[in-house]
């Protein structure tokens, strides 16, 4: 089979790894020691790793995260989720089609107590605000207990290559996300009174104030705190379209988890749904992995996201297709083509705007869910209990961080161990690094045309300063709020520290003291795209193509000032009249998309995955005049799956509104444990048999 392993990459290092062995199917397969079963087989090609029993439906992955059933195989003999578990060697593992058989057993069967452990506060994700929050609560010498279902700390961190907004000096502003999380479990691991699980999943919260754990997936251990911290982050969104779960439909987390975790090149052609910051990003990574993003749609007039993240994909070619929405997706077995249309003011398909573009995978970046079922049942309890991060309210890792800052300081105080008031600036920084992206001013090009300067092609309200902090002469300033746009105030002397520092790639650097100006720009992407003496077509900021400029030469930036950036710039001669204009270099070409009719059958889309309950089922059911969400569960089984209806809900929730009948009108279905799969004999409290010799 073909090798899909990412060889090099231009941020993240590339280094050797164990390999080993297991089968698929009976055949032999290379994998990487310490990866998951799922990465292992997109490695090596695989996309559809079973069969749903009800109709046949090939399924592969769509989170993987562990938030939903789509990926599950047989290893060893027992039903797992790929995404999560690990792969060994000499591992067997087959597809799971129809029902998984129970393993057989002589029922000789040694059973231990159940332990029951307390700690003064529990902390459920080791994201960027739950490490944040441990440090904050650690370093006062409470015992604490963060709990993560990952291998690792840092959350989603782990997967963002990009430079993150926000402020220098409240969270680390200008640093990869890759970076931030292990600066941010540095910290933690300083804390000696702070116990960290990994690999370990939180099954529920219960009435008695214990939560329950599974601890490395082995052992299950009822915790009591006094306090609970809910930073478990967020779920993402789907939405509705023919052939929504075809294999090679999936959410931008799980790209960017195969791609950016696991160097697995997880896509030929792609293309993404969605112009929030997620999507927008998930299309930037596709391109530094060497993978060609054929599209990105948006249905609202303008993308969610910020512009300069919009703006990095014009500049390269990458077309973006605002007031669009996708019809449907086709493939026999897999993703083979996705047809959009231009919507009007009413979100209604325009006829003869279809365009369908040829691809073999599709991203849906539509948003994100709080996991918030935990603070939820803490507080119908009674329990002490406070979220932060995503869990609380959707929004930047930057944001993240500081609101598990502000909730570290809250649970202090909870405990006696924090005097007076927390300050009041914390919490309106806060509330500054959690706005949205706002207004867009016209560009203005300052027209020098001599010396050095830069170009700040930064023209929207965003929470962002790290070019106003690294100027070594203080040449760039914000006036005001952080969110307004910096601006050039002269005394540049050419050190390029802007360029190489701007999370949005917005800076660039034009130097007229030789006479023909030579512009600097930011280039993210692996040696070898360009070359001394080439010659380039180069952009604005929006895309449109200048005119050609030649590459002179390139650097690269490890670190500015202590802040480690790893940015590689290249210099370009460009003509005079267009230099202030240059923002980047057009390296992917546009594909035209083939004509096709779009027959949508949107009645088809699968709402639920794990019980493939089509939208027309519970469309009729609502027109028969079903309000209750529970009933439409014991006729269709739609959230009765093992994922517990984390991706439905919203989705049945949205074919209400879409049927007249509003939030309020019917009834949500009970949330109940468990949260996650776990096997009877586990919460028994069932021995681990060790392997003899």
């Amino acid at each position: 089979m073909s090798d899909f392993r990412i060889r090099t990459h231009p941020i993240i290092k590339v280094t050797p790894a164990v390999k080993i062995k297991f089968k698929f199917k009976g055949k032999e397969l290379e994998a990487r020691e310490g990866e998951t079963i799922a990465s292992a087989l997109y490695a090596n090609g695989i996309r559809i790793f079973g069969r749903h029993q009800k109709d046949n439906a090939p399924l592969g992955i769509f989170c993987a995260n562990g938030q939903c059933d789509q990926c599950k195989v047989i290893a060893n003999g027992i039903t797992v989720k790929a995404c999560m578990t690990k792969v060994s060697e000499g591992m067997e593992v087959y597809p799971l089609e129809g029902l998984p058989e129970v393993p057989e057993s002589n029922g000789n069967f040694e059973f231990q107590d159940i332990k029951e452990l307390q700690y003064q506060v529990l902390i459920i994700g080791g994201g960027p605000a739950g490490l944040r929050a441990a440090t904050v609560i650690g370093e006062k010498g409470v015992k604490t207990l963060l709990v993560d279902d990952k291998n690792h700390l840092g959350g989603k961190l782990v997967l963002q290559t990009h430079k993150f907004f926000g402020s220098v000096e409240a969270c680390y502003a200008g640093m990869r996300g890759i970076d931030i999380a292990r600066k941010l479990e540095e910290e933690v691991n300083a804390c000696p009174s702070v116990d960290i699980w990994l690999n370990s999943v939180v099954i529920w919260v219960f009435s008695d104030g214990k939560v329950g754990i599974l601890r490395d997936q082995k052992e299950y251990i009822l915790v009591k705190p006094e306090i609970i911290l809910v930073s478990a982050g967020a779920r993402e969104k789907s939405i509705l379209f023919q052939g929504n779960t075809l294999p090679g439909v999936y959410g931008a987390g799980a790209f960017q988890t195969l791609v950016n975790r696991d160097l697995v090149r997880a896509a030929e052609k792609l293309f993404v749904i969605g112009g929030g910051n997620v999507g927008l990003i998930a299309a930037y990574h596709a391109l530094q992995a060497g993978i060609e993003v054929v599209g990105l749609c948006e249905i609202m007039p303008e993308v969610g996201g910020y512009s300069v993240h919009k703006e990095k994909l014009l500049k390269l070619g990458v077309p973006v297709f605002t007031s669009h929405t996708v019809l449907k997706v086709e493939g026999s077995e897999k993703v083979e083509s996705i047809t959009i249309a231009e919507v009007d003011k009413n979100f209604i398909v325009k006829e003869g705007t279809e365009k369908t573009f040829q691809c073999d995978t599709v991203l849906v970046a539509v948003g994100l869910d709080p996991v918030n079922e935990f603070y939820e049942k803490a507080k119908q309890f009674g329990i002490k209990v406070f979220s932060a991060g995503d869990s609380e309210e959707i929004a930047e890792a930057s944001s993240a961080i500081f609101s598990g800052k502000i909730r570290g300081l809250e649970i202090l105080k909870e405990l006696g161990l924090y005097e007076g008031q927390i300050p009041s600036e914390l919490y309106e920084t806060q509330k500054v690094l959690k706005s949205k992206p706002g207004k867009i001013f016209e560009m203005s090009y300052p027209n020098i045309k001599q010396g050095v300067y830069p170009v700040l092609n930064c023209v929207q309200e965003i929470p962002c300063n790290p070019c106003t902090t690294i100027c070594p002469r203080d040449s760039i300033k914000i006036d005001g709020s952080i969110m307004n746009p910096p601006v050039y105030t002269g005394g540049c002397i050419g050190c390029e520290m802007c360029v190489a520092i701007c999370p949005g790639l917005a800076i660039t650097l034009v130097d007229f003291r030789k006479g023909e100006p030579i512009v600097t720009i930011p280039f993210e992407f692996n040696d070898g795209i360009l070359e001394t003496g080439q010659e380039v077509e180069v952009t604005d900021r929006l895309g449109r193509v200048l005119g050609n400029g030649t590459v002179i030469g390139f650097r690269y930036a490890e670190k500015v000032k202590t802040i480690p950036v790893k940015t590689k710039m290249v210099k370009l001669k460009v003509p005079r009249e267009i230099a202030e204009q240059v923002s980047g270099i057009k390296i992917t070409t546009v594909k035209e998309p083939i004509s096709k009719n779009a027959n949508v059958i949107p009645d088809d889309a699968i709402v639920c995955r794990c019980e493939r309950v089509t939208a027309g089922e519970i469309r009729k059911l609502i027109r028969q005049g079903v309000r209750d969400m529970n009933e439409i569960k014991a006729i269709t089984r739609a959230g009765m799956g093992a994922c517990q209806g984390k991706t439905c809900t919203n989705l049945i929730k949205r074919l209400f509104k879409e049927e007249g009948v509003k939030e309020g009108e019917f009834t949500e279905w009970d949330k109940r444990p468990l949260f996650m799969e776990v096997t009877l004999g586990t919460l028994a409290g069932i021995k681990e048999k060790k392997n003899e010799k």
